[in-house]
């Protein structure tokens, strides 16, 4: 193989290895952004569904308890129901807590994004300093070498920023037991 060839072959594969490697952090970092939207999605909808349940469940009884504030005697159904209340309540408040949850998981997927793009600047960063070694007098076995060395700086960081993301998102509190997604 040529001088010219080698240094073909070089340059080729250290573009597609930035190219290749860039994409998948920016596909993981599409990912884990659509992940969080749905998340905060879901959670938004189930803590609007809790509070109005709230609302209405002691917006039902307002009737009762002016009843009461005026001195007046409620009936047994009325009793009844007004004892009810609190339990109806603490399942609304307990429902609202596990929708709260959402945000531990979504701190997760934004505190990975905030790694991946971290690990993509540093993963540029390689690269323009190994290219600044670059002079333009170099032969073509010094362009070799260095270009040899920038591929495998950049793989290395490309396996170094793969193994600090953990793929998976997960909670672990509250009585609703653990959940873990994505």
């Amino acid at each position: 193989m040529t001088r010219k060839k080698i240094l073909g072959s070089h340059v080729k594969r250290l573009l597609s290895g930035v190219s290749d490697h860039g994409r998948r952090h920016l596909t993981e970092v599409e990912t884990d952004l659509i992940q969080t939207g749905l998340l905060l999605e879901e959670a938004i909808e189930k803590l609007s569904f809790n509070f109005m349940a709230i609302h209405q469940t002691v917006e039902a009884e307002r009737a009762t308890i002016q009843l009461l504030l005026d001195g007046g005697q409620p009936t047994p159904e009325q009793r009844v129901q007004l004892e009810a209340l609190q339990g109806q309540v603490g399942t609304y408040v307990n429902a609202a807590i596990t929708s709260l949850q959402f945000q531990d998981m979504t701190s997760q997927l934004l505190d990975r994004t905030l790694k991946r793009v971290t690990g993509l600047r540093e993963f540029l960063g390689t690269l323009g300093a190994h290219g600044s070694e670059m002079l333009p007098d170099s032969d073509n076995e010094q362009i070799v070498e260095l270009l040899g060395k920038v591929s495998m700086a950049l793989a290395i960081q490309s396996l170094e920023l793969r193994s600090v993301l953990r793929k998976a998102v997960s909670q672990q509190h509250l009585e609703s037991g653990d959940i873990e997604l994505f």
